[in-house]
């Protein structure tokens, strides 16, 4: 029997036009084995739930460097709710204030990853969430 492969969304919310880094864990989570959708730039949190929702995703990686993360991410997880999503993984990697960390994981952010994470780190984090998660 074929083992059902991890189903990753990537992300980018808001108006930040960088997106080399999500392409980096893109293809670093690709080259591990899953199965990644990009949605590319200027995302909304609506257009981010409905892709997960579309795509059956089992993780959701945002990457936010323009400070919007404290508007953006618990939009996005009110709308995931909205929708029965509870079960998907949200990650945030970016410029994330230290400050900012604890109100985002309230919010159900699983994990934030900051600037010089290994990707190694990521791929590790998402198999063992999904593992956790199918138990």
């Amino acid at each position: 029997m074929l083992e059902k492969r991890i189903r990753v969304l990537i992300a980018k919310p808001g108006l930040d036009g960088h997106d080399r880094g999500a392409k980096i864990i893109a293809r670093a989570l690709r080259d591990a084995g899953m199965e990644v959708i990009y949605t590319g730039l200027r995302q909304t949190p609506e257009m981010i739930a409905s892709a997960a929702l579309q795509e059956d995703v089992d993780v959701i990686g945002l990457s936010i460097l323009s400070g919007a993360h404290n508007t953006l991410a618990p939009q996005l997880m009110n709308l995931l709710h909205e929708k029965g999503m509870d079960g998907v993984t949200v990650l945030l990697g970016g410029t994330i204030p230290a400050a900012d960390i604890p109100a985002l994981k309230k919010a159900g952010i699983a994990e934030i990853f900051l600037p010089g994470t290994s990707t190694q780190d990521i791929v590790d984090f998402v198999r063992q969430s999904v593992e956790a998660k199918a138990r």
